[in-house]
């Protein structure tokens, strides 16, 4: 059976950034690109993100004086990895990042925030209304000529008789349907955050963290790509992150970070089980070890004036307004109202404080806020706070690995032609864990990346025609 087919120059599957972003830098560079999307709604897990971008030498960061490079920018990638990240991709995004925050800014995008978060030993994550975002790239897209078509989900690549991919078959309402790109299939597809198979086979554990993400992210792009031999990068390293309320829903993107800004973390015997200063990715990982998979962040009035109202991460009176944080005058009353174990908790912030004063080490280690970067500070001044938060797996940050223009590999590190992939279906960047706003940062670079090797392989199958 002959299926409807559908030829452009460039085909991408997927419209979070990463697609929005190499299908609008595509069509600007005189490329005919249709845009396909799994569900009925465009953004994926994009516009359920906190819009956090990772630059380094920003114009935001020399008006506070932050002083950034490349250099340390990498030194944290790979500390925040583990070095288990490919060195060739950092240094892709690393020499990609000015040029992306500037295409950014040139397409109205605007920075209204710059905060210190995971992973980072400076200040480093520009925030901005992703939801905006993802509008003003697509009524570019549009403007360019370029096709949008909902409701088409990817199921198989197509391959020619030499092996190229040449095209992707999608699945609607009216059946199958071949779409054909000239210089190549773009899968931005997202990752496996509501695929609950592959969860079972790479991350079971994770099964136990609230599910979050795209609800079209249910690894389609990874299992085509793995059909075709694709390589796979840190799969193991699949986490949730913390800081999520118990009854998160998808309405926002619920995450409060601030155990950055001076909290500890209790389970519900009042006990303190890690360093509250690491990746969010790696408390993410332990809070699964304790009781009924909760954690608390208990803080005083010192941290709650930090509140930042309408920055995600940081945004203490939205959560308290939605009856989210519980507060009280004294820490035995905190306990009873947040049904935390009360000697357990009294005895937890005694011996915190102790070790701020200097009188004893810390149970856990901690020396600092975030990443060595901050001075810890005692609790002890009232009303006291606590904000009860699991894992939420708002992502998977691993799948096929790509070269740096993109291209996706096979398991010997041999290129598949014709396939491209960015976004959250690639592995290899973040390695064990992922700096705050690496994850749309990479999406951003990586897909003008795409874009610019599509279109010169475009003019030079052009040019030898």
């Amino acid at each position: 059976m002959t299926l409807p087919e559908h030829t452009f120059d460039l085909v991408v599957a997927g419209s979070g950034l990463a697609g929005q972003v190499a299908a609008t830098a595509a069509s600007e560079a005189g490329l005919n690109v249709v845009l396909l999307e799994k569900t009925a709604n465009l953004g994926g897990s994009s516009a359920m993100s906190g819009g956090y971008f990772a630059f380094s030498g920003t114009e935001e960061q020399a008006a506070q004086n932050v002083g950034d490079s490349a250099e340390l920018f990498r030194r944290d990638l790979l500390e925040s990895g583990r070095h288990r990240n490919d060195p060739a991709l950092l240094d892709a995004y690393l020499a990609h990042q000015d040029s992306t925050y500037r295409w950014l800014k040139d397409h109205g995008v605007t920075f209204r925030a710059l905060e210190l978060s995971s992973g980072q030993s400076v200040p480093r994550s520009h925030n901005s209304a992703i939801k905006d975002v993802l509008a003003l790239l697509h009524k570019t897209f549009t403007a360019r000529g370029g096709e949008t078509r909902t409701g088409h989900r990817a199921v198989r690549l197509v391959r020619n008789e030499n092996g190229t991919v040449t095209g992707v078959v999608t699945e609607n309402g009216d059946g199958e349907h071949l779409f054909t790109g000239r210089a190549g299939i773009v899968l931005a597809t997202g990752g496996f955050s509501r695929g609950v198979d592959l969860l079972r086979t790479f991350a079971p554990e994770q099964l136990a963290a609230i599910p979050y993400g795209g609800k079209g992210n249910t690894g389609d792009g990874l299992k085509m790509a793995w059909k075709l031999g694709a390589g796979m990068a840190d799969m193991a390293s699949v986490s949730g992150t913390y800081g999520s309320h118990p009854d998160t829903g998808e309405e926002f993107h619920e995450l409060l970070t601030a155990y950055y800004l001076g909290a500890i973390i209790v389970n519900t015997h009042g006990k303190r089980f890690t360093d509250e200063s690491q990746s969010y990715k790696v408390l993410g990982r332990e809070v699964l070890n304790q009781p009924e998979g909760l954690g608390f962040e208990v803080f005083d009035a010192k941290v709650r004036t930090q509140s930042e109202p309408g920055i995600p991460l940081n945004d203490i009176d939205l959560l308290e307004d939605l009856g989210h944080v519980f507060k009280a005058d004294s820490l035995e009353e905190l306990a009873d109202a947040a049904g935390i174990a009360k000697a357990g908790l009294i005895e937890t912030v005694r011996r915190y404080n102790a070790a701020i004063d200097g009188l004893r080490p810390d149970d856990v280690g901690r020396t600092s806020l975030c990443n060595g970067v901050g001075e810890p500070a005692r609790i002890d001044e009232p009303p006291f706070y606590a904000y009860p938060a699991k894992s939420l797996l708002t992502s998977t940050f691993s799948g096929v690995t790509i070269t740096p223009a993109g291209q996706v590999t096979d398991v010997d590190g041999g290129i598949i032609d014709g396939l491209y992939a960015i976004g959250e279906v690639t592995g290899g960047f973040h390695g064990a864990a992922y700096i705050t706003g690496t994850s749309l940062g990479k999406a951003a670079v990586f897909g003008r990346i795409v874009a610019e090797h599509a279109a010169a392989r475009l003019g030079e199958d052009t040019n030898v025609a």
